[in-house]
């Protein structure tokens, strides 16, 4: 009997702990979407945010999901903005606890989300899905009674993408008509503002030349901007281009609307000829009320006449300019010329200035007599900038050097070039200065001067973008009354008959930009 309540009681106990073991196989076990997450769905993603507050607006934008818990992630929204009120700081959203359909995971849930003033604290419906790479985010926003829905659609990021986003150079075909009151190319700062000048000039009447700009612009490479390149462009106000790099890296750049500054140009396309029974015609650029040259004192050594062998005038017109026509400076040879001797002037340099030329043939024979017929200068009512240009120059040879009226050939001598711009004080519109201390440093007049360094031999068309440098303590007065010189000279020494015969200096395209 006993033995039997033994078995019986065994049996019982083997049957529950069956029963235990089968209800515990039974139970569902706990979800865990730690591989998915950690592979699939965490990381950077880059796409476009929509908000719809009476309108929608699509901005580039960057989301980061991370991981939150074996089947929860957070997500954060950096910079979030509405329109028309800017940054709002952060939207972040904590623990999403998601739902697996497939490849498929989701989360939908109603919180109260509390975002930078004006908005404050207000209540918002959120919907994700992640799946396949993709992100959407559907936001619900409930602001004092107005409905705000904002959209995020994105992708996600692999990680080894560029993180670069600039301009990398922004500039104006000048061929392009709608560009022709650019005087100075675009400057990219460190700011990332983008500033320019133009021609004030053309803009007397109305800004509409300023709405129809054509920049062309490049940025860095696998990146994006918000505008186009080579499209017409309304530069009458600011205008702001978003650079978005192929890892969603966004950096702000401002085209600034530009400075409006007077041009003074010389783009020698129009020359007078000077003719006369007894010497060879030659031409002088116009306009003649502001530039000279010495030609009409030259003209003593070109006689039109089988007895004398014409030395050459020292500025000439050339038909093929940087474009167009341009302005040709020779130095010539006058050694052989009885009345170059009596001068004791035994080159003639080319030279072409601001100013006038007042030839006196008396007054050339005296000692520095020829120097002072150069008057250099014409009003100038501006605070000048820049000086611009450009040349070519090729050393002649020999090198005649004049010391003490006696020339001597000096074949280990190299000729060069003068390019300058010099803004000087008059009482009155008479006073000027001349060859004689144009260049002299003890000349107190002299505020600003702007001056090609390199005169040596450039055989290519050469561009120089020279700034004003101001003598110290000197700074522009409104109130006083300037002269500006341009002078240039195919040998830099000419003004004392010392260069090379043959030195050409051809220029084009000068231009003075002032505020």
């Amino acid at each position: 009997m006993k033995k039997n309540l033994f078995y019986l009681f065994a049996l019982i106990c083997s049957m529950s702990l069956f029963t235990a073991c089968s209800d515990d196989d039974d139970a569902p076990l706990a979800p865990d979407y730690s591989q998915a997450i950690d592979t699939d769905l965490v990381g950077n993603y880059k796409g476009t945010l929509t908000v719809d507050m009476n309108g929608p607006m699509t901005f580039a934008q960057n989301i980061s999901v991370t991981k939150a818990g074996n089947t929860a992630v957070n997500l954060q929204i950096k910079d979030f903005s509405f329109p028309g009120i800017g940054s709002l700081g952060d939207i972040n959203l904590q623990n999403c606890e998601l739902t697996q359909d497939g490849s498929k995971y989701t989360c939908e849930r109603n919180e109260e989300i509390t975002l930078q003033s004006p908005v404050g604290t207000c209540p918002m419906a959120t919907a994700i899905v992640l799946e396949n790479g993709k992100a959407t985010v559907s936001l619900e926003i409930t602001w004092n009674g107005v409905e705000i829905d904002v959209t995020y659609e994105g992708t996600r990021l692999k990680g080894d993408e560029s993180s670069e986003a600039k301009i990398t150079s922004f500039t104006f075909d000048m061929a392009n008509e709608a560009n022709a009151i650019v005087v100075e190319q675009p400057v990219i700062n460190e700011d990332n503002t983008i500033t320019f000048r133009v021609n004030k000039d053309a803009l007397a009447e109305s800004l509409s030349p300023l709405q129809v700009l054509v920049p062309t612009f490049t940025v860095s490479e696998k990146a994006t901007a918000s505008v186009t390149s080579g499209q017409a462009m309304d530069l009458s106000t600011d205008v702001t281009i978003t650079v978005i790099a192929e890892d969603g890296t966004q950096a702000t750049y401002t085209v600034k609307s530009p400075s409006q500054n007077s041009l003074m140009k010389f783009t020698f396309e129009e020359w007078s000829e000077v003719t006369s029974e007894y010497y060879l015609p030659y031409n002088e650029p116009l306009p003649s009320d502001m530039l000279a040259t010495p030609n009409e004192g030259a003209q003593f050594l070109n006689g039109n006449s089988d007895e004398v062998t014409p030395v050459g005038y020292p500025t000439v017109m050339e038909e093929n300019g940087y474009e167009g026509k341009a302005a040709k400076l020779i130095t010539r040879d006058a050694r052989d010329s009885q009345l170059a001797g009596l001068a004791k002037a035994y080159i003639t340099a080319g030279s072409l200035f601001t100013g006038k030329f007042e030839f006196n043939l008396l007054g050339a024979l005296v000692p520095n007599g020829a120097l002072k017929q150069t008057h250099f200068g014409i009003i100038y009512d501006k605070k000048p900038l820049k000086f611009k240009g450009v040349y070519k120059y090729a050393p002649g040879s020999p090198f005649i050097n004049t010391v003490n009226g006696v020339a001597t050939e000096e074949p280990d001598m190299v000729d060069e070039c003068s390019i300058q711009a010099v803004l000087y004080t008059v009482e009155s519109e008479e006073e000027t200065l001349d060859g004689t201390n144009i260049d002299s440093a003890d000349e107190t007049r002299v505020v600003a001067r702007a001056r090609l360094e390199d005169g040596s031999a450039k055989e290519e068309w050469t561009t120089f973008d020279l700034e004003f440098n101001w003598v110290e303590g000197a700074t522009y007065d409104a109130t006083k009354m300037y002269k500006l010189a341009i002078v240039c000279s195919s040998s830099k020494n000419g003004a004392y008959f010392c260069g090379a015969a043959n030195s050409t200096l051809t220029l084009d395209n000068l231009e003075v930009i002032g505020e």
